[in-house]
């Protein structure tokens, strides 16, 4: 935004900005790889959560794009607009899917990019609410919907790929949170590598899951509820038996007849990223995605980029969550 005259540069030659970012790679293991993230709910700041976990990837060598969802009329980014995310089109070259959404109604030009990268067996990460990302009432992409009916895609895409759909909350939201402990059998799985004990926490509530999770879905992190949000607070023993799984590890077949490797996590809301553990965790499961898993750092480099001070989740009016700002002006 100019706020003062440029006489020789004129509306129609002054080249608008993307409404997306890029976070160039830096030299690392995953050098060559590009990943494409995916914000868009009203609730959990994956506007915030995902460039700052874009540069904990570029960080390792990932070349990161962030897509937002964009209100058409002015270019903003705004979390309460469900039918827009600009730059889905860069899912053509990706090599990893990061997608943190919520609830979204996307025009079938905009799905089509989705559909086609899921179905193709290239890697997946699902945060949080990617679990129920969709809610589409009708058209070629219904089947993706959070509580679709369609035999065999009982439960849309969060059922089908992801492993679970929305179900509901197993801790108290807002009040109590998430301690990781790691699922038994599983302390040697790379995707935890270097990840510190008791170093994964959350103040969002654990979600609940049907157990068991379908498929060959293997739980590699339990959530144990805490009774207060704060990571010192102790446990509920009444919420931790059983522990819901709070990440898991599965692959998915689509139409291209590819198996792809699938990580979902229920955790990752922009402030779960204030955890050290969390981040690890994460970048640990885009090496895993893409088939680098003997590439992962005895103890990646996860200290936050630039100031990350995000905001508390919850539901916000909307001039609340549309402050104006384009994606190229967000705070990097």
């Amino acid at each position: 935004m100019f706020c003062f005259a440029l006489p020789f540069l004129t509306a129609a030659t002054m080249a608008a900005p993307d409404p997306w970012i890029t976070v160039p790679a830096a030299r690392g293991p995953a050098a060559g790889k590009r990943v494409v993230l995916v914000s868009g709910d009203e609730e959990y700041r994956s506007e915030e959560a995902l460039p700052q976990l874009a540069r904990q990837l570029a960080r390792q060598g990932f070349a990161c794009t962030v897509l937002f969802a964009v209100d058409p009329a002015d270019g903003a980014v705004c979390p309460t607009v469900t039918n827009n995310i600009p730059g889905l089109e860069a899912l053509k070259q990706a090599d990893l899917l990061v997608l943190f959404t919520r609830f979204r109604n996307l025009p079938d030009d905009q799905m089509r990019h989705l559909a086609e990268y899921i179905e193709s067996g290239r890697p997946i990460i699902g945060l949080r609410t990617a679990t129920h990302a969709f809610n589409i009432a009708g058209g070629a992409y219904a089947r993706y919907t959070w509580n679709g009916k369609e035999p065999g895609w009982e439960g849309g895409f969060g059922r089908r790929v992801l492993g679970e759909t929305w179900v509901n909350h197993h801790g108290i939201h807002g009040v109590q949170g998430t301690r990781g402990v790691i699922a038994p059998g599983q302390e040697a799985h790379p995707i935890l590598r270097g990840v510190a004990p008791g170093s994964i926490w959350g103040p969002t509530d654990v979600y609940q899951v049907n157990l068991p999770l379908p498929g060959d879905s293997t739980p590699i992190l339990l959530g144990e509820v805490t009774a207060a949000l704060d990571p010192a607070s102790p446990a509920v023993d009444e919420k931790n038996h059983p522990m819901m799984p709070v990440a898991w590890t599965r692959t998915y077949t689509g139409s291209a007849g590819k198996a792809a490797r699938v990580f979902t996590t229920t955790m990752g809301a922009s402030t779960d990223l204030l955890s050290e553990g969390v981040r690890c965790m994460l970048v640990n499961a885009a090496y895993w995605a893409v088939g680098l898993e003997r590439k992962i750092p005895a103890k990646a480099d996860v200290s936050l980029v630039g100031e990350y001070k995000p905001t508390s989740f919850k539901f916000r009016a909307n001039e609340e969550w549309k402050p104006g700002l384009r994606p190229d002006q967000l705070p990097r």
